[in-house]
């Protein structure tokens, strides 16, 4: 009885270790995946930009991020359905990103 008790503690502990295993291989494969996904978005923007608006790219993710991605993102799907004929400039991101910048309510209080 108690050997049977001790098999199953053991098959059940052996089972928990392969998942566990299984799920950092997961982990694993997704984080070298979305390095790979990055490399390319990376290289694309090479490609894409001029050094300048690269720069001001590189400022901007350091600022805001998640903005900074979307509008990689944007410039990546432009380029891959052939509307980007030719390298972007300094002054050409500016352009786009005033576009694509949420407009920002303004409110004005006054005291009486």
């Amino acid at each position: 009885m108690v050997d049977d008790e001790l098999a199953e503690i053991r098959r059940r502990r052996m089972e928990q270790l392969q998942r566990q295993a299984m799920d950092q291989q997961t982990v694993e494969e997704e984080a070298l995946r979305q390095q790979q996904i990055e490399s390319q978005i990376r290289l694309a923007l090479m490609e894409i930009l001029e050094p300048e608006a690269r720069e001001r790219l590189n400022t901007i993710k350091l600022t805001r991020p998640e903005f900074a991605k979307a509008v990689e993102q944007q410039l990546v799907m432009l380029a891959q359905g052939g509307r980007i004929r030719q390298r972007i400039t300094d002054d050409q991101l500016k352009s786009l990103l005033v576009q694509l910048t949420p407009s920002k309510k303004e409110f004005r209080i006054t005291r009486k």
